[in-house]
């Protein structure tokens, strides 16, 4: 009877721990239809296979593929996580179904980040990957190929802005891997960076997401000739030591330049429209980060909005019961009319 009694009760706690572990997964990615992994089959690349997968988050709403005229607008979505971790969830999963509800076609990127080790330029390639690869594929999806936008937040924000000032420069086709090499643009066809990240200078930096994606390797100069410009290998950081960087290096001028989004050297002339929302009370990532984006987008005359709060944080991404979209709806109210206003929602 005790084996009984015994069995009962550890019958029950599997149960309970599996609907307060595993059942919330399947909540947070209710509407997805499929898991791509983009690096599936690619030569050199199949170690990559787990790290890097394309959340499909089909349009609830009919339209019909064979349609020219019905074809879908697509977003690429970027979690934050200081280029370390993912929040899959609030900014990933909650912000597809948003989306999904407006007729997109939303997919959620889960790139490589330094929690498994990966450094510049992993996160760009994967973005790169994901959005060539959405264009080859449209018409599987049912997509506008000239649709394709980017939404990233924190960390996610400074790799959406990079993958729109970087455009130029496919990292995919240097990898040298005959599958994946591409004619395919990879320039978004708009951006919106949510409290992202944005400088990688020292007095608004957001140090962590700095680290993260630039990796703190060895080396006493870097080359502005070869910088970004070929597959990165270059190492990072050159040799230092004080007692405010006990880590033993830092970043030279020219690293924080080449990565800092507000440089204007770094916006080309054919920058996307930009959504930039921030808020003045964000406790993570500095407000000034967004305000000098701001500035240099404005400076380079890139078609661009600036929304800003006196309050809301950060890390709110999309989740309906947050401060900033309760208070403000701030997607609904601002982000939905401005993406009717470039013309990506009719």
């Amino acid at each position: 009877m005790e084996k009984k009694s015994a069995c009962v009760v550890l019958i029950c706690s599997a149960i309970a721990l599996f609907f307060v572990f595993v059942q919330p997964s399947f909540a947070s990615s209710k509407g997805r239809s499929e898991k791509i992994y983009l690096w599936d089959g690619i030569p050199k690349m199949e170690t990559q296979k787990r790290d890097t997968i394309l959340h499909v988050f089909p349009p609830s709403k009919d339209f019909d593929s064979d349609s020219e005229n019905e074809k879908r607008p697509a977003v690429i979505i970027c979690p934050g996580g200081s280029y370390h971790h993912l929040g899959m969830k609030h900014e990933g999963f909650d912000t597809a179904r948003w989306f999904s509800s407006k007729g997109f076609a939303a997919f959620v990127l889960q790139y490589r980040v330094a929690y498994n080790e990966h450094h510049f330029p992993d996160q760009l390639v994967d973005f790169q990957r994901a959005i060539s690869f959405l264009r080859e594929n449209s018409s599987r999806f049912g997509i506008d190929r000239n649709r394709i936008g980017a939404i990233g937040f924190s960390a996610g924000g400074h790799l959406v802005t990079m993958a729109g000032e970087f455009s130029s420069r496919n990292q995919l086709n240097l990898l040298g891997i005959d599958e994946i090499k591409t004619a395919e643009s990879v320039r978004p066809d708009f951006v919106m960076p949510i409290y992202p990240v944005v400088s990688m200078q020292d007095d608004i930096g957001h140090k962590w997401s700095r680290t993260s994606l630039l990796g703190h390797q060895y080396s006493t100069s870097v080359s502005s000739k070869n910088f970004i410009s070929r597959q990165f290998s270059i190492p990072t950081a050159v040799k230092g030591f004080s007692l405010f960087n006990i880590r033993g290096f830092k970043y030279s001028d020219e690293m924080k330049d080449a990565f800092s989004m507000e440089n204007p050297a770094n916006v080309p002339d054919d920058m996307p429209p930009v959504f930039l929302l921030a808020c003045e009370d964000d406790p993570v990532v500095i407000y000034e980060n967004s305000v000098r984006l701001d500035k240099t987008l404005a400076e380079r005359g890139v078609e661009h909005v600036f929304v800003s709060f006196p309050k809301g944080g950060h890390g709110f991404g999309m989740n309906p019961s947050s401060y900033a979209i309760k208070t403000y709806g701030w997607n609904e109210n601002n982000l939905l009319p401005w993406l009717k206003k470039i013309g990506i929602l009719k």
